[in-house]
């Protein structure tokens, strides 16, 4: 449990601006709450940093938001949950902290052919935590899991279409169409804002899964059972803020353009 009340913020963070794709889930189901951001693009991509490096950043983020009273972080970050989740609700064990994971369960429950291709970054691919999620939920499946360096770069610059981006795209989901995949799970926050590439080019037949909705549904349910729901029915939406440990000018035009709307992000000490 934490200390903080119903209305004090919740706290949500990813490597750099990929958990927007989460954050906009989280503003859309639960409007009344408050919402702190912070994206870490100065050190992104987490898929490619060592695991000791991530989770001495990943204390940093949360030591910061809840130095900003925050009563529950969401870590919009699957590398982050892969590698580490238990041992950061182990050293903040009065703050609840729900994690995005990738959805293969839903995609093992979905699924026609029986192939599921998971796009991820490398520290995701190779983390005990997606394992964990092949072993428990999709037996009896084929579970393709494909690497996928340079989109978290390509989003973090804002290249989210465009003959390049397309190639870029092509080169990992082909091969998992070539294998029969009908389903395909989106591994990390980031990827959400390249969907529309990737079901152009796979086609209206594959299924394509982010859990970015379920891990809003699972916030609710946490903030109700701690008592720590701001109350519903409010006539205007709650605050949004937004940190970054980039340049913040540059991350203020991104931020503007996946949010939808313009911010002022400050600068994370």
């Amino acid at each position: 449990m934490t200390s903080a009340g119903p209305a004090a913020p919740v706290g949500v963070f990813d490597s750099g601006v990929g958990g927007l794709s989460v954050l906009r889930e989280i503003h859309a189901q639960w409007p009344t709450e408050a919402l702190v951001y912070v994206a870490d693009s100065g050190h992104a991509p987490y898929g490619e940093k060592s695991a000791d490096f991530i989770e001495a950043r990943v204390r940093h983020l949360i030591d910061h938001l809840r130095g900003c009273g925050a009563k529950a972080i969401v870590v919009a970050c699957n590398t982050v949950t892969g590698l580490m989740i238990e041992r950061l609700r182990q050293h903040y064990p009065q703050t609840p902290i729900v994690a995005i994971e990738p959805a293969v369960k839903p995609a093992a429950q979905s699924t026609r052919s029986g192939v599921i291709g998971v796009l991820a970054t490398r520290q995701t691919v190779a983390s005990p935590g997606l394992a964990r999620l092949v072993d428990t939920y999709a037996q009896g499946k084929r579970v393709l899991l494909q690497a996928c360096p340079g989109w978290v770069e390509r989003v973090e610059r804002g290249l989210l279409d465009g003959p390049d981006t397309e190639a870029a795209v092509a080169a990992y989901v082909n091969p998992l169409l070539a294998q029969g995949a009908d389903t395909l799970v989106l591994g990390c926050t980031h990827y959400p804002f390249l969907a529309p590439v990737i079901q152009r080019l796979a086609g209206d037949g594959v299924q394509i899964i982010d859990p970015a909705a379920a891990v809003a549904r699972e916030l609710g349910r946490r903030l109700a059972q701690a008592g720590l729901a701001a109350p519903a029915g409010a006539e205007t939406a709650a605050d949004v803020t937004f940190w970054t440990s980039a340049d913040t000018s540059q991350a203020a035009c991104l931020i503007a353009r996946l949010w939808g709307q313009p911010v002022q992000p400050q600068p994370l000490p």
